[in-house]
């Protein structure tokens, strides 16, 4: 993943339910940000009384599915493909089946449980999360009123300062996308005279 591309998530908690030939698949979604909030969002909506509950979840690098008893590749890995299809990221999609004495074969499974998985996640109201990042930037004391309005127009916002003998450090965190931005506007306006480091 792109550390500098936004994070597509959910906004807020999916569903969607679908009956296929007679089975009833029911799908719910939310943000997840770590495995254990994944954890908890699949304890709180399976039924144990459904015949399945299989799910998947993607949080940056680490994912995970799990086809409950269904045959294996037929529920999990579709699910998984699904929030993948749809860009989405921090999410966890759990697909409950209750089975309704029709058998839909194995690409008949991964049609009805990536399908309904998509489904869910097209309807659902997504966030895109802007990646920050910290910068540390050093100017003329003689220079902080005049720099500190090209701050605010980059979006910037001040976490710190520090004083040293002939220059005030400040500490900064500014969208991603609008580094390069910041960066030129700071020293174009001083002449050269600001530095700008990457603190991480």
């Amino acid at each position: 993943m792109n550390p500098d591309r936004p994070l597509r998530t959910l906004a807020e908690p999916a569903g969607y339910e679908e009956e296929i030939k007679k089975s009833r698949f029911v799908c719910a979604a939310a943000r997840a940000d770590d495995p254990e909030e994944a954890r908890l969002f699949l304890e709180s909506v399976k039924d144990p009384a459904a015949t399945h509950n299989c799910w998947a979840y993607k949080i940056g690098s680490a994912y995970r599915f799990a086809d409950d008893g269904e045959p294996g590749g037929t529920a999990g890995q579709p699910i998984l493909r699904a929030i993948e299809g749809h860009g989405l990221d921090h999410v966890v999609v759990v697909v409950t089946r209750y089975f309704g004495g029709v058998k839909l074969g194995a690409g008949g499974l991964a049609r009805a449980y990536g399908g309904v998985a998509a489904e869910c996640l097209r309807r659902a109201r997504i966030l895109e999360i802007q990646p920050k990042r910290r910068l540390q930037v050093a100017i003329p004391y003689a220079l902080s009123a005049k720099l500190y309005p090209i701050l605010v127009a980059a979006g910037a916002r001040r976490l710190g300062e520090a004083y040293a003998s002939d220059h005030l450090v400040w500490e900064v965190e500014v969208d991603a996308a609008r580094v390069g931005e910041l960066e030129t506007a700071l020293r174009d306006a001083s002449k050269g005279s600001v530095r700008v480091q990457p603190l991480e």
